[in-house]
């Protein structure tokens, strides 16, 4: 791999960045709702699966307890 000058290591990366193309605020926002949107869901869910298996983890508990 050859060796740059940080010149042009710099003009590389200018001429890459300008390639980029970057989300416009109606896409930004967008993705940002969907992200909240499955965060809750996702979170609601485990909740429920987490109230299950703690309600079994105390059914067998007390069964072993005898109580």
């Amino acid at each position: 791999m050859a060796k740059n000058s940080p010149g042009e290591f710099i003009r590389q990366v200018r001429a890459e960045t300008a390639k980029v193309v970057w989300p416009t605020r109606k896409e930004t926002t967008q993705t940002a709702i969907m992200v909240l949107i499955m965060t809750i869901i996702l979170a609601v869910f485990f909740l429920g699966v987490d109230a299950v298996f703690n309600g079994i983890v105390q059914a067998l508990l007390s069964f072993a307890s005898g109580t």
